[in-house]
């Protein structure tokens, strides 16, 4: 007997970036495991990330992005189920081209309605009452880094990555965004360089980033300093890290799996919650990027890690308690059963 087929709407482009698209192929290959046939729209940027990392994957065109254009496309299919990840498209549009079907709604906002059965939100500050008023009142909360969708390339480097954390420091991980908002990677490199000794650093930047010219011609002067853009190579890099320095993001959640001491660097209040409450369970060390004293509150933070190999242990295995790269497992089981049971 075949398996639900599944539609995922998802968006992507300058504004959204790939992660939509990304985490929803990762749920999408744990949904396909169990069975189910999965099929992508979105707007022509989705297209061209999936031809790139997946150029298997099955897409369904639209007459356009409009919500309208996308609802008729989707009535026009034979889907048992609808996947959504794609902040533009709140409660009205799910329910219109849900058409009845189960829907499942991955979210990191919580700041607008939802016609979604299913709610995935892995945001470690996360508290089901964000949600009140916004679901239905039988819809299913799966919230917290147990729910991440990450990558399985992640989990499979989880023992060993875990098995030398606390060794000496050999490297680090620079990844602060593929956007690099307000030029933070650049200042940030500027304070790791006198501090870090004969330690590389890995530096993850978009294609797109603005300050990547400058820091092009830097790691020119700087053989310690090796850049990796738009690069596919993510798990390795963090596995292979001994300290990163990392954006408020879903990198968390990998970071997590492999166990790697992290200083957060939050741009925004809700980043600040959200990396706070990492801190309040031992998992990272955070540092405010509007702060008039962000510079000192960073160089203490490296000084901590660099010298403290006990601190680096403690904070490998406190976050790596927090996510153990199965999420997009638990998540394709539930919704597999509320498509099921309906």
């Amino acid at each position: 007997m075949p398996g639900p087929r599944i539609l995922f709407v998802v968006d992507a482009g300058p504004r959204a970036g790939e992660r939509h698209v990304l985490r929803a192929l990762t749920l999408a290959d744990a949904l396909s495991a169990q069975g189910a046939g999965c099929t992508f729209m979105g707007p022509p940027a989705v297209s061209a990330v999936l031809e790139a990392v997946a150029p298997g994957a099955a897409q369904l065109a639209a007459a356009s992005t409009e919500p309208r254009d996308l609802a008729a496309a989707i009535a026009a299919e034979a889907f048992d189920a609808v996947v959504f990840d794609h902040e533009g498209l709140g409660e009205r549009d799910h329910r219109a081209m849900g058409h009845g079907r189960p829907v499942l709604a991955i979210d990191d906002l919580a700041d607008r309605p939802l016609g979604a059965d299913v709610v995935v939100d892995p945001a470690p500050a996360r508290r089901a009452e964000v949600y009140n008023g916004l679901l239905p009142d039988d819809a299913r909360l799966l919230l917290g880094p147990a729910f991440a969708l990450v990558r399985p390339e992640f989990a499979a480097l989880r023992q060993t990555a875990l098995a030398w954390r606390g060794e000496p420091v050999q490297r680090f991980l620079v990844s602060l965004g593929a956007a690099d908002l307000d030029g933070a990677t650049a200042r940030v490199i500027e304070r790791l360089r006198p501090r870090v000794g004969d330690a590389g650093l890995d530096i993850v930047l978009s294609s797109q980033a603005p300050g990547l010219p400058g820091l092009t011609k830097v790691a020119r002067r700087d053989p310690r300093l090796a850049l990796h853009v738009d690069t596919p190579h993510m798990a390795r890099l963090t596995a292979e890290a001994d300290i990163a320095v990392g954006a408020v993001d879903e990198a968390i959640s990998e970071r997590c799996v492999l166990g790697l001491p992290t200083v957060l660097v939050a741009m925004t209040s809700p980043e600040r919650v959200m990396a706070d409450a990492l801190a309040e369970r031992g998992a990272a060390l955070v540092v405010d990027f509007t702060a008039v004293d962000f510079d000192a509150q960073f160089d203490r933070a490296v000084t901590r890690l660099l010298i403290d190999a006990d601190l680096r242990r403690s904070l490998a295995a406190r976050s790596a308690e927090l996510c153990d790269g199965q999420g997009a497992e638990r998540v394709a089981t539930t919704f597999l059963q509320k498509i099921r049971a309906a």
